[in-house]
């Protein structure tokens, strides 16, 4: 099995472009906090300076990209200091519809900034140690995207389609933006030693085993010594190693990582309450209501009743 396939598909990650931007100095704008959401722009030509509230900043250039994964707010502009309008403020104010576009300013078009931005989107709820370990941001250079083919390539393809007006262009960059998002987590493993740690978990053979065990059959009555015996590891080796690595225990991780597979069971399939407790290891509804709404807030009834 391909944990990381079963996390974001479980995690419910989806691509979103929504627009491709041609900004003429002097300019900025305040891009707001976008819940359950990882943002991303990437830079096809002239400079952007990325603010956040942290106080941090970027510059990107040509073929640079940032990724904001919790979809903090921060500021875009030309130059750093500049007084920065609300999204929503400049998008009303040049009338733009969400097609084509979005053209701020009326300066040489030369000099102008073109920048595809976009978004990730994850379930309502969804959470898992990977989230948590990345950084307020990530940057990719054009110099680190030349160290990674895959990205590099499909960054390539998504400038060339989002620029283009043939029919499916739309589509083909949102589900390649997916996976930008994979290969980004790739490409930041540098800047982030608790991504790190967790790839690597992924990649160690017992770790990754006991890892693999747990999303193929998340309904088992696991505890830390049968997976230890199933990885060929004594209990207390298993249990630190384990959480030395993923930033929690082995059998939190199996309770979280059952509560994320009953919130997709519940959104994605007609089972009922009995039926997605009985999947996701509980003994009974009582018992995973009881774990549902702990976690979420809610029962798993509100919770389903609240999707439609």
């Amino acid at each position: 099995m391909d944990v990381l396939d079963d996390i974001l598909g479980t995690l419910d990650l989806k691509g979103a472009l929504y627009f491709r931007t041609d900004f003429s100095a002097p300019w900025a704008v305040t891009v707001p906090d976008l819940a359950q959401a990882a943002r991303f722009h990437l830079v096809i030509q002239g400079r952007c300076h990325v603010a956040f509230p942290s106080g941090a900043s970027v510059d990107l250039g040509p073929g640079d990209l940032v990724l904001i994964p919790r979809g903090r707010s921060h500021v875009l502009a030309d130059d750093a200091g500049r007084t920065a309008a609300p999204l929503e403020t400049v998008l009303e104010s040049v009338g733009y519809d969400g097609q084509g576009v979005l053209v701020v300013g009326g300066g040489d078009p030369h000099a102008a900034t073109q920048m595809v931005c976009g978004h990730f989107t994850f379930r309502h709820g969804a959470d898992h140690p990977i989230l948590r370990a990345l950084p307020d941001h990530l940057l990719t250079t054009a110099s680190m995207r030349a160290r990674q083919p895959w990205l590099d390539e499909t960054l390539r393809l998504v400038a060339q389609r989002v620029f283009s007006d043939e029919i499916g262009s739309s589509a083909t960059v949102t589900r390649l933006s997916e996976v930008v998002f994979i290969e980004l987590l790739r490409a930041g493993i540098a800047q982030s030693a608790d991504l790190r740690s967790i790839l690597e978990a992924f990649r160690d053979h017992q770790i990754g085993r006991a890892l693999q065990l747990i999303h193929a059959r998340p309904s088992e009555a696991w505890t830390v010594e049968s997976l230890a015996a199933e990885v060929g590891m004594s209990r207390s080796r298993f249990a630190e190693r384990f959480r030395d690595l993923m930033a929690v225990g082995p059998i939190a991780y199996l309770a979280d990582w059952r509560l994320q597979k009953a919130l997709s069971l519940l959104g994605d399939t007609r089972s009922s309450v009995q039926q997605v407790a009985s999947q996701t290891g509980y003994q009974s509804s009582a018992a995973f209501t009881r774990a549902f709404s702990g976690k979420f807030g809610l029962a798993p009834t509100e919770y389903r009743r609240n999707l439609n």
